[in-house]
């Protein structure tokens, strides 16, 4: 006897127990959402197995998380997501949750090694938007960083806008791989970095859906030969994705500077940061308010995009506003030419000071 025929005798039809499908399932499990991310659990590759038994439905999902909210809310969102099909019987959510990757601290808590090999620190510069300077700040953070003696890399982890290449005026270098086939960072103004910059030209487009984003990133992290580093530096997509939840999903990151602009528009963009980093247990280190306002030569400001965005929503969020960085062509110029405005003296130059702060407060 076929097995909905049981079904109809119980009152079910045969066509309520045909909608029924993993293909009908997991095109509802892409409407849920990984908790304060804009990607859904099916393409982080969260769900493991779907299993059907007549009209009954199981889900079996993995996560790495110690935030018991995310699960639950997880298991809410799927729960009614599957309820909606039409027929749908008894839903059931298994979880196989793990730990993320912990830091190595040993016996010295300001040893701090993540679990990349020789780095001993991973702080990640992320925007909930494009557009606002983070990139900018990446890479000024790094090279101010390797002023005060310290050794850093550089981590262009946005795949589809890579910019550090041409901010370290190494665009046309090309990073080697070792017989291992691990890879070699391009070493300019006395810091290592990769980008998909040193691997493409400027006009060659990156044509890549979630996985294969998720498979260079890896690479990025845990390929790379990064050597010894005191600091490593992560340029992060704007947004909330899949490239943000490889991350620190790979590696333990010790803190996340989030950079936005004085503007509201910015700043929603910026809370969702916020909360992204919240819900996988990495603190926010604080606030960079970047283009905060224009000076002119006769020394007035003009703020252009509002003034004190930041520090309001740094003090609403009970984070440190670690800088206010100026809009400033000179800064824009020296990115252009490969000689980042860190590298000039702080002591003659207010940009070069302002992220010569930002490094201090970050490497204490």
């Amino acid at each position: 006897m076929p097995p909905w025929w049981t079904l109809i005798r119980n009152g079910v039809t045969r066509e309520h127990y045909a909608m029924i499908t993993e293909n009908s399932v997991r095109e509802k499990l892409g409407e849920v959402n990984y908790p304060g991310f804009s990607r859904d659990i099916v393409s982080f590759g969260l769900v493991k197995e779907i299993l059907i038994d007549g009209t009954d439905v199981t889900v079996k999902i993995s996560l790495a998380t110690r935030d018991p909210n995310v699960p639950r809310q997880i298991h809410e969102a799927t729960e009614a997501a599957l309820s909606a099909l039409e027929g749908a019987g008894k839903i059931s959510v298994d979880f196989d949750i793990q730990d993320p990757p912990d830091p190595v601290t040993g016996g010295d808590p300001s040893a701090g090694q993540s679990s990349i090999p020789g780095v001993k620190k991973i702080i990640a510069v992320a925007s909930g938007k494009g557009g606002v300077g983070k990139s900018t700040v990446a890479t000024n953070l790094a090279i101010a960083l390797s002023k005060t003696g310290a050794k850093v890399g550089l981590c262009d982890c946005d795949l589809y806008g890579p910019s550090v290449a041409l901010m370290l005026g190494a665009e046309d270098e090309q990073p080697m791989a070792t017989e291992q086939n691990e890879i070699v960072p391009i070493e300019a103004h006395g810091i290592k970095a990769i980008s998909m910059g040193f691997l493409l030209s400027e006009d060659s487009p990156v044509i890549v859906r979630g996985p294969l984003a998720t498979r260079y990133t890896q690479q990025f992290l845990r390929q790379c030969l990064w050597g010894e580093l005191d600091y490593l530096i992560l340029d992060l997509p704007p947004g909330t994705g899949d490239i943000q939840l490889t991350i620190v999903q790979t590696v333990s990151v010790d803190a996340a500077v989030i950079v936005t602009t004085p503007q509201e528009v910015a700043l929603i963009d910026a809370r969702k940061a916020i909360g992204m980093f919240a819900k996988v247990n990495v603190p926010v280190a604080g606030i960079v308010e970047n283009m905060a306002w224009f000076e002119c030569d006769a020394g007035k400001k003009y703020y252009i995009f509002g003034k004190g965005g930041g520090a309001k929503e740094a003090e609403k969020r009970g984070v440190p506003l670690l800088a206010e960085i100026p809009l400033d062509p000179q800064t824009r110029d020296r990115a252009d030419a490969g000689q980042p405005v860190a590298l000039e003296d702080p002591g003659e130059n207010a940009i070069s000071a302002a992220f010569a702060e930002l490094a201090k407060s970050l490497g204490t």
